[in-house]
Order: C-alpha cells, then structure tokens, then sequence
C-alpha cells in the first residue's frame, strides 16, 4: 500500500512537562502535538473500509521537506531534483519518531510489527509524507 500525505513533516520536539512533585504532566509542544492530529486524520481517512495492517510489515517513508527561501534559482533547481539532500535540522530520527508515533493504530495495530524501516530526507516545492507498507 502506497499512500501521500499532502502536509509539512515535522519533527518530535522534546516533551514538556508542568506541575510539582508527584504531579507532573508531560506532554507535546504545541507544533508537535498539531502535527500528529492533523497526521492521524488523514491517515483515518485514506484507511476508510480498509484493514489495519497486523503482521510483521516492512515501512518506506519519504520524507519532503520544504526547500530554503534563502537560496538561488540555480541551487533550489538542484535540490528540487534530488542533486542535493537535506542534511540540516531537524534529523532524520526525530521525523520518524512523530510520524511513526500519529500513525500507530491507524494504519498498523501497533509499530512493533515493523521489522523493517526504510527512511530518507528530500526536498521538494510540496512538501509531503510519502509512506509504503508492505507485508513481510
């Protein structure tokens, strides 16, 4: 199964946490939490009437991020084609780690079924979550 999310990945931000003592509450910054709803929903959406995946499953993810305003004509062609990659903040980890975290029990019952994960950073005009999961 191929699915394309049209949204900006986002990286998981470091949790916050708030009150005293035995009280704590940690929680998601505010970018981060958005990220994973608006992620979620989407991915509700494309599995309508299909079957989340159970079973030991292989996951591609492409991630496509924005390319930098700051850049000339020459060098935003030369990333948008793939000549050159993303090897600035934020890192490739912490992509995974939001978009594996909104998609868990939406499209797989639950991420320990990955027994095989393929990542890359891109960057492209639009930005996007390109995922494929397969069964092993």
């Amino acid at each position: 199964m191929k699915i394309v999310f049209n949204i900006e990945p986002q990286q998981q931000e470091r949790p916050r946490a708030t009150g005293r003592g035995r009280f704590i509450r940690v929680y998601d910054p505010p970018k981060t939490a958005k990220f994973k709803r608006e992620l979620k929903q989407l991915a509700r959406i494309e599995m309508q009437g299909k079957d989340k995946f159970d079973g030991a499953i292989k996951v591609t993810i492409r991630f496509f991020r924005r390319v930098q305003k700051s850049i000339s004509k020459k060098e935003h062609a030369r990333r948008t084609k793939g000549h050159v990659r993303p090897i600035v903040k934020p890192d490739l980890d912490n992509y995974i780690k939001s978009t594996l975290d909104a998609l868990n029990g939406v499209i797989w019952t639950d991420d320990a079924a990955i027994v095989e994960l393929n990542t890359s950073k891109w960057y492209a005009d639009d930005p996007r979550i390109e995922i494929e999961v397969k069964e092993t």
